[in-house]
């Protein structure tokens, strides 16, 4: 079993691999549709975004729950 003291870092990189693989497959097939290929293109796409979204993530969730706290006390 994992600590709980990496639930920071583990909910936002469970949260962005799922996100990143979904919107990456809307995005690749809606720019090239869905060519013999698809698959690995899909893929890359996938790793890059997912590349760019978890650290995103990482900094990002600190700040957005700093602001619901705020709207939501």
């Amino acid at each position: 079993m994992i600590p709980e003291r990496y639930t920071p870092v583990l909910v936002p990189l469970v949260m962005t691999f799922f996100m990143a693989f979904c919107v990456s497959f809307l995005i690749t097939a809606n720019s090239v549709g869905f060519p013999p290929g698809f698959v690995p293109l899909w893929l890359k796409n996938w790793m890059l975004a997912w590349s760019f979204a978890f650290p995103s993530a990482v900094f990002a969730l600190p700040l957005a729950r700093r602001i619901v706290g705020r709207l939501t006390a």
